[in-house]
């Protein structure tokens, strides 16, 4: 297709929807509010897809070993660690997909499997081994005042003494930043138990992304003056959303885990809609949109096409991300 075939497309779409988008894109400016605080702790489900499918059932099983932990609390811990990479390995020797330093795993590495070996690079010893070694911490921390998983995270990352000596999370910017960014993560694992609110900043990313149409694609294109303005799919949704001072992850994958996961009946214009060859496992996303209403988003294609308007209802139609601030900022730079 043509750049001036696909603009006119697109110019077409948007005389005939603009109306229709911008009552959308009004109506979420009336109802936006905060994400309800907290998932709450108790019968916590994982999400849909939000976690590799190999992977789920260890989640799920372990992730409910203890009450201080669920299996959203424990997604976004390997999540954060390790992207779910279970070969990760980190510049302080820390291994597998749960991140054990080799000292913590010799303590506290268990043979969940059965099969003799402990393995720090098998997720079915490092899953059900992180899971374990949270409840003992948990234990360890049980008589402090305050969020019990809160305390355990606050201990897992400054140790238990810090914990009991100051009766709770300590006063350290680095554990309270961690302690936070778990269980802001934690919002974008687990199943909505209820309405999600939408985004401030939806109707402004629509907004951006609006004045990109019949922009041509570009592969890893920001929209920087040496690219002429051009986007891929996620530099369009990540410049769209950093347009209201939200910044994302420059891949789609990553992006998928800034929020919580509305169902499709449940999409609102802003939300950024994934798509994926793969139905089972979100690290697998190809490409991402921003939703618009009435069944459609603003997407950039592929090379040769522009950014147009693009049904959403395809075969390979993965799921969605309510975009939050919080959310956002909680994401690991690097996974």
């Amino acid at each position: 297709m043509t750049v001036r075939k696909a603009w006119i497309w697109a110019t077409v779409a948007v005389g005939s929807a603009l109306s229709f988008v911008m009552l959308l894109v009004i109506g979420v400016y009336l109802v936006a509010g905060n994400l309800a605080g907290g998932v709450g702790r108790g019968a916590v489900q994982l999400a849909r897809n939000t976690v590799p499918a190999e992977y789920v059932s260890l989640v799920e099983e372990w992730g409910d070993l203890c009450g201080a932990i669920n299996p959203a609390l424990l997604a976004a811990q390997l999540y954060q660690e390790s992207g779910f990479n279970p070969n990760a390995k980190s510049p302080a020797q820390a291994q597998g997909i749960a991140q054990f330093i080799p000292g913590t795993w010799a303590t506290h590495g268990i043979d969940a499997n059965g099969d003799g070996v402990a393995d720090v690079w098998d997720p079915r010893d490092a899953i059900p081994s992180a899971a374990s070694y949270d409840c003992k911490l948990a234990s360890y921390v049980k008589d402090a005042p305050g969020d019990p998983t809160e305390n355990m995270l606050a201990a897992y990352n400054a140790g238990a003494y810090a914990v009991i000596r100051y009766q709770g999370v300590p006063p350290y910017r680095e554990t309270q930043n961690y302690v936070k960014t778990i269980t802001t993560l934690e919002e974008s694992f687990a199943a909505p138990r209820q309405r999600v609110d939408p985004s401030k900043q939806a109707a402004g990313a629509i907004y951006f992304a609006q004045k990109k149409l019949g922009t041509p694609y570009l592969w890893g294109g920001n929209g920087t003056p040496e690219q002429s303005g051009r986007f891929d799919c996620s530099g369009l949704t990540k410049a769209a959303y950093e347009s209201v001072g939200i910044t994302l992850p420059r891949v789609a994958n990553d992006q998928y885990n800034a929020g919580p996961h509305p169902k499709r009946s449940e999409l609102l214009p802003g939300d950024l809609v994934f798509f994926s060859h793969d139905p089972n496992d979100s690290r697998a996303i190809h490409h991402v949109g921003i939703y618009v209403g009435g069944g459609y988003m603003i997407d950039a294609p592929r090379t040769g096409a522009v950014i147009r308007f693009d049904p959403i209802d395809t075969s390979d139609y993965f799921g969605a991300t309510r975009v939050t601030e919080d959310g956002a900022k909680a994401l690991p730079t690097s996974v």
